[in-house]
């Protein structure tokens, strides 16, 4: 029966399992009403019986008749005090049960017995009035027996026996019952009605989805929800934490999962920011959290329904994931610059000497292949001297070869020295703060100057810091939009896309304690000077001046 319900529709089932209880509910309280109903009346019937047959043994003219045998005087009596009664009989017999008096006079003088099958003992014999329940001559009734005394009160010298039929009881039963049925069908009618309407409200509740597609969802959200990187927690109307996956026990470094479920958010975040927005409901995306020594990026939004606020969810992952993505995107754009522009560089070069070679000016194309090997040379050379750290001095070729690309020279001070570069700084940071400092140096050249345009370069290792220089040919920075050039998505660019590469610049000097200073150029444009300390700092120095064109 069960598998066969597993294959109706939900509201199917709860109408039936509704209807069903209902009516096992109130077929079982009918069918106990009818039986107390039944028992009660029972019991009142033959304490009646009982109480009129001991009213009659007591009548003075009942004991004389009965000492004398006269059977004349209590014939009419007896039928007289049945009909006085309402009772179905009044039977009165002798000390030895032998009928004195009945509704059918045939069986006066006849033993009481061979008509109730009863002996009448405890009245004849102990003097105790009784009931019993009997089918007799005139069918089932109840008998209430009272022993007939001498005016002494001290023999047993007859009995009286008060009968009334069970008929009576039966049909009002039967006209309870009828009534009974009557409400379990109404009963029965209102709970399937009650069901109908309850499936419905359940089933709008629930989306219209059957449980057994709601188990299947609940299957694939929790295998989802596993699957995800970022961390994932959501709290309800309360603050209570309902749901997270094992990347965010993980991030939070909790080893036991019971210590997230059910608790309190700020139990376990107490600086979390999703009580805010529980309350206020507005979104915050991309938002830095700081747990411990552990910096997040986080998202929260609200859940609603009907327009109301039921909870929030957060998503969050180590800011430390999201940087590495971008040095490695930062990098490989940058491999990216190089090769192209050493591609266009030489092929533009390569074409031009073949072009002298065919027209015979073959001095010509030797001074030509003799100046560049020459200009590479001395750049490479100041690299090889000036900065030994291959990941840097590629990266810094790489540059050189893109301004030349671009039609801009970059120029690097002779007398740089960045020898000393300690191990403590990793060498993706300083690539990328080099590097996009530089990219934001040649759009603002190009962009103010032209193709004839010069970005400089100076690097100094001397003293306690690292020193870079980056000078523009620029339109310069107004001293108004230095308070925002390094926050994320703020450029002088129209086009979308930009405004991240600065703020990556201060990123990344905050994390190993530097800082990024803004002046005029000595002719016009900005000067961009770097300073990153050698040693771990003991307070955070990050400072910051000036805005990305």
């Amino acid at each position: 029966m069960a598998k066969g319900l597993r294959g109706l529709k939900l509201k199917t089932r709860m109408t039936l399992i509704l209807g069903m209880i209902a009516l096992l509910q109130t077929g079982f309280v009918g069918v106990f009403a009818l039986n107390y109903l039944s028992e009660s009346l029972e019991e009142q019937v033959a304490e009646r019986a009982l109480n009129v047959a001991k009213t009659i043994a007591a009548m003075p003219e009942i004991i004389n008749a009965v000492e004398q045998g006269n059977t004349e005087y209590l014939q009419p009596l007896s039928l007289k005090l049945a009909d006085t009664t309402h009772a179905r009989f009044v039977v009165i017999g002798d000390r030895l049960g032998i009928r004195l008096a009945h509704p059918t006079p045939t069986r006066i003088g006849k033993p009481m017995y061979d008509d109730e099958g009863d002996f009448n003992e405890p009245a004849l014999l102990e003097g105790l009035p009784y009931v019993r329940k009997a089918i007799g001559s005139l069918g089932a009734s109840i008998r209430g027996k009272a022993p007939i005394f001498d005016q002494a009160g001290e023999h047993v010298v007859g009995i009286v026996s008060v009968g009334f039929m069970l008929d009576t009881v039966d049909t009002i039963i039967a006209r309870y019952r009828t009534t009974l049925w009557g409400v379990i069908l109404c009963a029965f009618l209102f709970s399937i009605l009650t069901a109908v309407w309850f499936s419905n409200h359940f089933k709008r509740a629930i989306f219209g989805l059957e449980p057994e597609q709601i188990g299947l969802l609940f299957e694939e959200r929790n295998a989802t929800l596993e699957s995800i990187r970022e961390g994932i927690i959501s709290i309800n109307a309360e603050g209570l934490i309902t749901t997270f996956n094992q990347a965010a026990v993980n991030t939070l470094n909790l080893s036991d999962k019971s210590l997230l479920l059910g608790k309190p958010i700020q139990d376990v975040l107490p600086d979390s920011l999703l009580i805010e927005v529980l309350n206020d409901g507005e979104p915050q995306f991309d938002q830095e959290f700081w747990l411990g020594d552990l910096c997040l990026i986080t998202n929260r939004l609200p859940v609603r329904q009907d327009g109301k606020i039921i909870g929030v969810v957060s998503s969050f992952r180590p800011k430390d994931e999201l940087d590495m993505v971008s040095r490695k995107l930062t990098r490989i754009k940058q491999y990216a610059d190089s090769l192209r522009s050493q591609t266009h560089e030489y092929s533009n070069k390569l074409h031009t000497i073949a072009g002298l070679i065919q027209i015979g000016a073959t001095n010509e194309a030797l001074t030509l292949i003799g100046q560049e090997t020459a200009n590479h040379q001395a750049l490479i050379k100041l690299l090889v001297a000036a900065v030994p750290d291959p990941i840097l001095a590629g990266c810094l070729l790489g540059k050189y070869n893109r301004a030349h690309e671009l039609g801009l020279t970059l120029s690097i001070d002779p007398d740089s020295h960045m020898t000393d570069i300690p191990s403590r700084i990793p060498r993706e940071h300083l690539v990328s703060i080099i590097g996009n400092l530089l990219d934001n140096a040649f759009e603002a050249t190009l962009a103010h100057q032209g193709t004839s345009g010069e970005v400089s370069l100076t690097m100094t290792d001397l003293g306690n810091d690292l020193i870079f220089e980056i000078e523009d040919q620029g339109a310069g920075v107004p001293l108004a939009e230095q308070e925002r050039i390094f926050e994320k998505g703020v450029s002088s660019k129209q086009e979308s896309g930009h405004g991240i590469g600065l703020h990556l610049v201060y990123s990344l000097l905050t994390r190993i304690g530097g800082y990024v200073t803004i002046d005029p150029g000595d002719q016009e444009g900005s000067r961009f000077t770097v300073y990153i300390p050698k040693h771990t700092p003991s307070t955070d120095p990050a400072k910051t001046m000036g805005e990305s064109s």
